[in-house]
């Protein structure tokens, strides 16, 4: 199965100058699982895409490939 990335959630934390270790902090996570998120090897709930965007203050489906 060939491997797509379905978020583009280190594009978006790189616009905003934000880091990985920043978001984890922000969401209470682990940084690691970030890392997964930002490399597409695991993807957030939408619960969980729903807080980035508001921390990112930016609209979800900028999170998401369409």
């Amino acid at each position: 199965m060939e491997h797509k990335d379905l978020n583009r959630l280190k594009v978006v934390l790189a616009e905003k100058k934000r880091t990985n270790k920043w978001l984890a902090e922000q969401l209470g996570k682990d940084p690691a699982t970030i890392s997964k998120w930002c490399t597409n090897n695991a993807q957030p709930t939408l619960e969980n895409l729903l807080q980035i965007a508001k921390c990112l203050e930016v609209d979800i489906n900028e999170l998401v490939r369409q």
